[in-house]
């Protein structure tokens, strides 16, 4: 089902805008053309929010009836859209698509708006904020959605989300002038182990992207056998989502597939993900066989991400969400993610259920990191 409202016309004979809501999978399949020339033209956006990574997560995650996609047309012409989806618990709310297998979350706005359709967008939010909280996650620095919060006249709270780390999109050579001398030099010693080992790397192109994330998934199962591993990496849903989201955004330029060898075995894959706005490796699988050879895993793959953003053509070389200590080892720079809290009068004592349960949980958190401290090594 897809419902269409009329904007209020502009002065001037500017063609007027009208805001959409699609509720149907089959309507949101058929956006691909017109999404993806808006994901173009959206300096913002990172590769979760193009269609083919939203698209084959609703087919992976989406529940009958929560489907909720915002657009705001000029003519045939898509100029902003807001991918959500209505959950009732543990409140009504309405949240990104992607869930928490997307690192980032946002909304889509033309770079040449001149202010109509992000009030378009954010008269359509406000009209849907009337049963439900407006819950945006993982929203990046500078993202589009923050235009819709300092729009927003109703209550709002700005809330801190997930941690990501980034560095500059520069070779692998510039990247280590950011070292100390020693420890730049080490991380030269562990590129000259690979080279000797005889590691190569090669990227899959289109029509081979699915069957090289099924060794990237098998790759992965393989190295965490026996350790702590996120559950959801291992599970069927995931897996589906990510092979079909994968072959269109690598026939697209939005995601790159690397296979690293050694002879004619293949011992790593490495999905990166590519916007505009950055590039960042997504997920990883390596044979534990690499680690007994001595290999620096971490090192071999950022030096394969390097070397697609080592063009300029990407703003920045994200290591996405997480705050793992390896990250630091490069001096990235703190990139803190928002979560942007919007209501309506009615809908207040959502926004302060979802503030009240956040604050739990940071405290929560806070006190298992405290115990952790505690424990005897």
């Amino acid at each position: 089902m897809t419902a269409t409202y009329a904007a209020r016309p502009a002065p001037f004979a500017r063609p007027a805008l009208t805001t959409e809501i699609v509720t149907e999978e089959a309507a949101f399949a058929a956006l691909a053309p017109a999404w993806g020339r808006l994901y173009r033209r959206c300096a913002t956006a990172t590769p979760f929010q193009s269609h083919a990574w939203l698209h084959s997560w609703w087919l992976s995650y989406g529940r009958p009836g929560g489907l909720r996609v915002l657009l705001v047309r000029s003519g045939p012409d898509l100029l902003a859209a807001a991918p959500l989806t209505l959950t009732r618990h543990p409140l009504p709310a309405l949240v990104p698509l992607g869930g928490t297998v997307s690192d980032y979350g946002d909304v889509l706005l033309d770079d040449a708006d001149d202010g109509r359709a992000l009030d378009a967008l954010t008269g359509a939010l406000w009209t849907a904020a009337r049963t439900a909280l407006i819950d945006l996650r993982e929203v990046r620095p500078g993202g589009a959605a923050e235009r819709v919060y300092e729009r927003w006249t109703g209550p709002r709270r700005r809330l801190p989300d997930s941690l990501c780390l980034e560095l500059p999109p520069v070779p692998m050579d510039e990247l280590l002038a950011r070292l100390p001398s020693n420890k730049a030099q080490r991380v030269r010693a562990k590129l000259r182990k690979l080279s000797s080992l005889g590691v190569d790397r090669r990227t899959a192109g289109p029509g081979e992207a699915g069957a090289a994330v099924t060794r990237l998934l098998e790759l992965h199962r393989l190295q965490w056998q026996g350790r702590r591993v996120t559950p959801e990496h291992l599970l069927p849903r995931f897996q589906q989502h990510l092979a079909r989201a994968v072959e269109p955004m690598v026939r697209s330029g939005d995601a790159v597939v690397t296979e690293f060898r050694i002879g004619a075995e293949v011992v790593a894959v490495d999905l990166t993900l590519l916007s505009p706005g950055l590039a960042g490796g997504y997920l990883y699988g390596a044979h534990p066989s690499l680690r007994e050879r001595k290999a620096d895993v971490a090192v071999m793959l950022l030096d394969a991400c390097a070397a697609h953003t080592s063009a300029g053509a990407h703003g920045t070389l994200s290591l996405m969400r997480g705050d793992e200590p390896y990250k630091h080892h490069w001096r990235p720079d703190p990139a803190p993610s928002g979560r942007l809290l919007l209501a309506r009068r009615r809908t207040a004592p959502l926004l302060s259920a979802a503030r009240y349960d956040a604050a739990a949980r940071r405290r929560g958190k806070a006190a298992l990191a405290r115990l952790g401290e505690r424990r005897p090594g």
